[in-house]
């Protein structure tokens, strides 16, 4: 069993940055593949950035490659995502998840473990 626990977040300018934490517990968590997503008002939930147990390997929707970053400290059982050039099309709630499946989860139900989302609203 995983908890995942996602702090950051908030109000911000476009063009501004901010930066999530996701601080997972479980003696086991540098065997995780670790993900970002997000969902908008009125929209489904989207993957946005994830990571496999080395952060070796990183994986990136289109509309965020080369703004956010995703990085994961194994010794401290933390993923992040940090949120640079932010348009007003990143607001949305963002979630943390975890995935036991070998090799990179390609749909949603094979992420096992979910944090609580944090609200990233990005004002014009």
């Amino acid at each position: 069993q995983v908890q995942l626990v996602v702090s950051g977040g908030g109000l911000v300018q476009a063009g501004g940055s901010v930066r999530l934490s996701c601080a997972a517990s479980g003696r086991t968590f540098s065997s995780y593949t670790m993900g970002w997503f997000r969902q908008a008002p009125g929209k489904e939930r989207e993957f946005v950035a994830g990571t496999i147990w080395s952060g070796g390997s990183t994986y990136y929707a289109h509309s965020v490659q080369g703004r956010f970053t995703i990085s994961r400290d194994n010794t401290k059982n933390t993923v992040a995502l940090l949120l640079n050039s932010l348009k007003p099309e990143d607001t949305a709630v963002y979630y943390c998840a975890a995935s036991l499946r070998v090799g990179f989860p390609k749909e949603e139900f094979e992420w096992h473990y979910w944090g609580q989302g944090t609200q990233v609203t990005v004002s014009s």
